[in-house]
């Protein structure tokens, strides 16, 4: 069983991950980034599994699918 994935906010995204908050919501936009979940009315974040995901291999991301199994 995995432990569950914590939800970090926009500041902690752009010093994780070195990119502009245009550059984020571009990347978003492409595909080529995590993409936010809405946490309250005025509220987003983004899994923290999957900002690492991007960390790891940022040019090779892809969305997961309904399918993918983790590994």
């Amino acid at each position: 069983m995995h432990p569950p994935d914590r939800i970090i906010r926009l500041n902690t995204v752009l010093s994780r991950t070195g990119l502009s908050r245009s550059t984020i919501y571009r990347k978003i936009a492409e595909g080529t980034f995590p993409a936010q979940l809405r946490i309250s009315v005025h509220g987003a974040g983004w899994r923290e599994s999957e900002i690492n995901r991007w960390i790891d291999d940022p040019a090779g991301w892809r969305p997961r699918g309904e399918f993918d199994v983790d590994g």
